[in-house]
């Protein structure tokens, strides 16, 4: 776990406007620099357009991490960009070892920042993997709408 800075959460919590009242996918966890992190992911790849962005929750499921979020991107050119600039904010929230996968196709691009793994597909390419099904058996999936009050599980139309 990367422990951050008071004053940087706070200036995080301000850039991103990440407040209580910022409606998002729930965070469960103890770990409040953690939600932090995923709160930062969700906010980064909806600001960079992704579709259909969802997370599921891994805390107590698997020890690979606590949260999986999974989005898509228009096209290669659109889900490399959404790497990438994911990738440029989370070493601006201090992250160091970001480890990624797939940029030279941008089909499926994975990145690992420790405690949420993120998933980047392009539209066929999630439809055909499908993972939210394969996962959403053991775990519970959120979408995330920046204008909904409250999260809703996987298929709902809430």
């Amino acid at each position: 776990m990367t422990v951050m800075p008071t004053a940087f959460v706070s200036r995080l919590k301000k850039e991103y406007a990440l407040s209580e009242n910022t409606p998002m996918a729930t965070i469960e966890g103890p770990d409040q620099i953690d939600g932090e992190l995923h709160k930062m992911i969700l906010v980064s790849l909806d600001d960079d357009l992704a579709q259909e962005i969802v997370t599921i929750s891994l805390a107590g499921k698997s020890a690979i991490a606590d949260h999986m979020v999974i989005a898509t991107g228009r096209s290669k050119r659109h889900v490399g960009a959404l790497a990438d600039h994911l990738q440029r904010k989370l070493k601006e929230f201090g992250l160091k070892s970001i480890r990624t996968e797939g940029m030279t196709s941008c089909d499926w691009v994975l990145v690992d920042a420790g405690d949420v793994v993120v998933h980047l597909f392009r539209e066929e390419v999630r439809s055909f993997y499908d993972l939210e099904k394969m996962w959403a058996a053991e775990a519970i999936a959120m979408t995330y709408a920046p204008n909904q009050k409250k999260p809703g599980a996987l298929g709902s139309n809430a």
